[in-house]
């Protein structure tokens, strides 16, 4: 057997060991429910209907298990391949200078507050700062379980209305951001990128300066020549592992562009057409002055509480577009 032939039967078998995991966590919550079914059902054959104690129980018991069975049919909604893998999410500040960095800075913020509300780890990849203030562009990796399932809801570009704190007369402005997100991509055969093929650049990592400053050329940007994908990592310990994060970001975006191919071969047979997501057409809009609103608007879901919103609180805009999804295909 060459070493490749090792390599690859090693990727194939992490892969189905991977894919057991996830069917193991989809069918034993499932019977764990049937199992609580059967014995509520059988209390509630023998419970007595002056039995006020064990019918306010049985009663708390019913309710528990019907909210945990409409957390395992949301689940359901989670069943395309990449899923369950982590994200790698990147925000980039659209036109407004200052305006739109800061807005990026609070974006980052948001999503940071959402994964660690859910016991998911967020590390810097990349990161740009603003001129002035905030951010112009970021890109982290978001890992724990189904992170790319739920962050591929929030793809597309986020509207900002507020009182500028940076205007001294106080006006109203509006900002934008896009954000991107895509799921990291295990070693697989379906995406091969040859030596030949990459331009490798080093450079010295941004800082704040002083005595933290890189003072050696540890970043890295890897440009795939074949499809002029560039990306770059500096936020790691040392120029070898900024290399395998960008490889890592590198093979993720290769096959996310395999993947829209074939989706629009698909759209051609099916004489489908769908909209695009362009520089203007926002997804969802943050309007935090002369009212209080976060609306999205494909699904027409939205919240009073903004700044709950932008502490972390996305789940109920990221169910409703999963479920508008889902019954878009049916």
């Amino acid at each position: 057997m060459s070493q490749q032939d090792f390599w690859n039967n090693e990727a194939e078998s992490t892969k189905v060991v991977k894919r057991l995991k996830v069917l193991k966590s989809i069918v034993e919550p499932w019977e764990s429910a049937f199992r609580k079914y059967n014995e509520l059902n059988e209390l509630r054959e023998i419970v007595q209907e002056k039995d006020n104690d064990l019918l306010g129980e049985l009663t708390r018991n019913i309710d528990q298990l019907v909210s945990e069975v409409g957390r395992l049919e949301f689940k359901t909604l989670l069943s395309a391949e990449n899923d369950p893998n982590n994200a790698i999410l990147s925000i980039n500040a659209g036109a407004g200078g200052t305006e739109s960095c800061d807005w990026v800075q609070m974006l980052l913020r948001m999503y940071s507050r959402w994964a660690e509300s859910r016991g998911h780890s967020v590390r810097t990849i990349d990161i740009l700062p603003g001129e002035e203030a905030g951010i112009k562009n970021v890109t982290i990796f978001v890992e724990g379980d189904y992170a790319y399932g739920y962050l591929k809801s929030e793809r597309g570009v986020h509207r900002l209305v507020r009182i500028s704190p940076f205007d001294s007369n106080k006006r109203r402005h509006t900002s934008f951001a896009s954000v991107d997100v895509i799921p990291e991509i295990e070693d697989t055969a379906e995406i091969i990128i040859e030596d030949k093929d990459l331009e490798v650049e080093t450079f010295r990592a941004s800082g704040a300066g002083g005595q933290h400053m890189q003072k050696s050329d540890t970043a890295v940007r890897i440009t795939h020549k074949p499809s002029g994908i560039s990306v770059q990592c500096q936020n790691e310990r040392s120029q070898s592992q900024n290399k395998q994060t960008a490889l890592k970001v590198l093979k993720a975006r290769l096959y996310e562009q395999e993947q829209l191919k074939k989706e629009k071969e698909l759209e051609k047979i099916r004489g489908e057409e769908k909209k695009k997501i362009e520089w203007g057409s926002q997804i969802r809009s943050y309007v935090l002055y002369p009212y209080t609103l976060v609306k999205d608007h494909r699904t027409d879901f939205e919240m009073g509480n903004s700044a709950a919103v932008l502490d972390g609180d996305l789940d109920k805009f990221m169910e409703a577009y999963l479920k508008s999804q889902k019954e878009r295909k049916q």
